[in-house]
């Protein structure tokens, strides 16, 4: 018996069973016909030359390729050569047209990308006019609204603003009414119940040692895999993530998103970056936009314009639990539903790290006033409080003393019980408001845990296989407490070269105790004065400046990588022994609270050497909050490159003196 879950290792009786995802294809046997669910019907077939996605099997027992192609034989190819002439079946018509981008070169290093200086960060054109068209386009869309990473940090506050009753399970009470994970037997059901993707079976011919190379000419040959591929991107979230389309277009994939009617990607399609936008209504809860997802993911390849689906994936937080438990249905690589559930809860996570012995930071699970006394006792002070389910920091403040404490934790639970689900939306909740209390879908609990001392790092690790194929330590600034708002980070990092090899153990080792064995992750650290502590592991790409800071420093491509994990195709991305570059990059802080008039100082700040981008975060006329108020604004998003860390630091932190985006008093 062969039994595995695609895209991560399979433990039975607690022994692994089959992790080698490439060679996954070829040890299948099975003779079942489609599932009725149909939309990953294409997922095994062609294993022994019986069964094909949408084309009928060839004479000689092949696959029929797409197009009138050459049939793809079931015996293996020897060669790199061979490998790459192995065409994709039944891919479907639709041909992505991605927009034309010009790479530049960062001085003082050669480029290591495989395409010409493709792998080399992107010239920006930070056109003002489109980035206020961005900041409207976001403004009262649904689709733009779930995305967290849009600049600043939740709080409490923030939610008496519209939520979706989606929106509110996935932040508050993540899964929410999302299914459970299935069980081992449910999954092992479901694996004999479908047919191999397009794309497992190119991978079946392939000898694994070819696509597990961390070089230029395997690196091709992902790519070669990865054409024509049809996969789903669940959640589209702000107009800034359009290079996720683009990257996936210039990788020749057709792509369908998944999203709220008023999502700005819908445009998409006319312009011929991807294949299909398919609305769901997202402001229903989570089991049935789960539901009608998977409605929606059926009926792909059925008329000719896709293939059926080859994998899912989502660059938005509140869409990881939903796109993990769509992947597990459907037999699809993903991330498990149960380690996804536990690095987004803050109390899981620690608890997993203890279990696996890694360093993990006093905490105690508050539910109730009566367990402030223990939270006193067993974490002391200095402290943090967080919503154990949250996400984007949501509701995150450091805390001195047990006055400090109550207040904090009265001020969250007051706002959080004060909210209420009426006509699908999350509001604040007034006598005559109705609806439902919001305290039935969500996660009350809050997480106090140790305060940590020293430097903040991101650790963004590729994982393939279940070992890590890309680790890269960026240096955070000191955030402005109590709020923890983010300041400046560079990259590469400026500690020691011990530190950095401790913290990037430390991160790949929780990536692996949450049960987590391929995809790209943004894990976050700190050194303190006892060693080596995590803050948080993100089972996705990061946000913001993550993309640009990984492709530019070490020339790796996260969005890539990301889509490889999701097609179940190995990940080795060749990394130079050298950066190519150093970056810095930072949000500007508001100094004091007032109004924003002009941007004409951070236009002139653009043209200037070494500045990859300026964009302004607000528009003239908005009024902004100062740290005397509370929880500051982000003015601006500064991004530059220099030769070396420390000069790309230095430059960065001269410009923010500039005082880039003045606020009027």
């Amino acid at each position: 018996q062969v039994y595995a879950s695609l895209g991560s290792s399979c433990e039975r009786g607690g022994k692994r069973r089959l992790s080698d995802i490439p060679s996954l294809p070829a040890l299948f046997t099975m003779t079942s016909a489609r599932s009725k669910g149909g939309c990953c019907g294409g997922c095994f077939a062609g294993v022994g030359g019986k069964f094909a996605p949408d084309v009928a099997p060839s004479i000689g027992g092949g696959i029929q390729a797409a197009n009138g192609g050459v049939a793809v034989s079931n015996e293996k190819v020897g060669t790199m050569q061979e490998a790459m002439k192995l065409q994709r079946p039944a891919e479907g018509s639709f041909l992505p047209s991605p927009p034309q981008r010009t790479r530049t070169d960062s001085p003082g290093w050669a480029s290591p990308a495989p395409y010409g200086s493709v792998a080399m960060g992107m010239d920006i054109d930070c056109d003002f006019d489109l980035v206020m068209e961005e900041i409207d386009q976001a403004a009262g869309s649904l689709g733009c609204q779930m995305d967290l990473d849009a600049p600043g940090r939740a709080t409490a506050k923030t939610l008496m603003a519209q939520r979706s009753t989606y929106e509110a399970e996935q932040i508050l009470g993540s899964p929410g009414t999302l299914p459970r994970p299935m069980s081992a037997d449910e999954r092992e059901a479901v694996i004999r119940s479908i047919l191999p993707t397009a794309t497992f079976q190119m991978l079946s011919k392939i000898p694994p040692q070819l696509l597990t190379q961390a070089s230029d000419d395997a690196q091709a040959l992902r790519r070669k895999m990865a054409h024509g591929a049809t996969i789903v991107f669940v959640s589209a979230g702000l107009p800034g993530k359009r290079f996720t389309f683009e990257r996936a277009a210039a990788l020749g994939l057709k792509v369908v998103i998944l999203e709220h009617p008023d999502s700005w990607s819908s445009s998409l399609v006319k312009e011929g970056i991807v294949a299909k936008f398919l609305p769901v209504d997202m402001s229903q809860g989570s089991e049935a936009v789960f539901a009608q997802a998977m409605a929606l993911i059926s009926e792909l390849g059925k008329d000719g314009l896709t293939g059926t689906a080859d994998g899912i994936a989502t660059f938005v937080e509140l869409s990881v639990p939903l796109v993990s438990r769509l992947a597990e249905r459907l037999g699809l690589p993903g991330h498990r539903p149960a380690a996804v559930d536990d690095a987004r809860n803050k109390h899981s996570t620690r608890a997993r790290l203890k279990a696996a012995g890694l360093p993990t930071p006093r905490n105690v699970l508050l539910k109730s006033v009566a367990d402030l006394e223990i939270g006193s006792r067993e974490v002391g002070f200095p402290a943090v409080l967080k919503p154990a389910s949250g996400a984007a920091s949501l509701g995150v403040k450091k805390v001195v003393n047990e006055q400090d404490m109550l207040e904090t934790y009265n001020e969250i639970i007051e706002e959080l019980s004060s909210l209420v689900v009426t006509s699908g939306a999350l509001v604040k909740g007034t006598p005559n408001s109705g609806g439902v209390d919001a305290s039935k879908i969500m996660d009350m609990s809050v997480l106090m845990e140790q305060y940590l001392d020293g430097c903040e790092v991101d650790i963004d690790v590729v994982m393939s296989g279940g070992e890590y194929q890309y680790a890269a330590v960026a240096d955070n600034g000191p955030t402005m407490e109590p709020y923890f708002n983010e300041t400046w980070a560079v990259c590469p990092s400026l500690l020691p070269k011990d530190d950095q090899r401790q913290l990037k153990e430390l991160g790949i080792a929780c990536v692996k105790a949450l049960g987590f064995t391929s995809g790209v992750f943004h894990v976050e650290c700190k050194m303190t004065s006892t060693g080596p502590q995590l803050i948080e592991v993100n089972a996705r790409m990061g946000g913001g400046q993550v993309f640009e800071c990984n492709l530019r420093a070490w020339g790796v491509d996260l969005v890539e990588e990301t889509l490889f994990a999701a097609l179940g195709i190995p990940s080795a991305p060749p990394v130079p022994k050298q950066p190519l570059s150093a970056v810095a990059y930072c949000y500007v802080n508001a100094p004091v609270s007032g109004r924003v008039d002009d941007l004409s100082q951070l236009e002139g700040i653009m043209k200037r050497d070494g500045v990859v981008w300026a964009k302004p975060l607000v528009k003239p006329g908005t009024q902004v909050t100062g740290p005397e108020k509370g929880m500051p604004s982000w003015l601006c998003d500064l991004f530059v490159t220099r030769p070396t860390a420390r000069e790309a630091l230095d430059f960065l932190k001269s410009l923010e003196a500039e005082n880039p985006v003045p606020v009027v008093v």
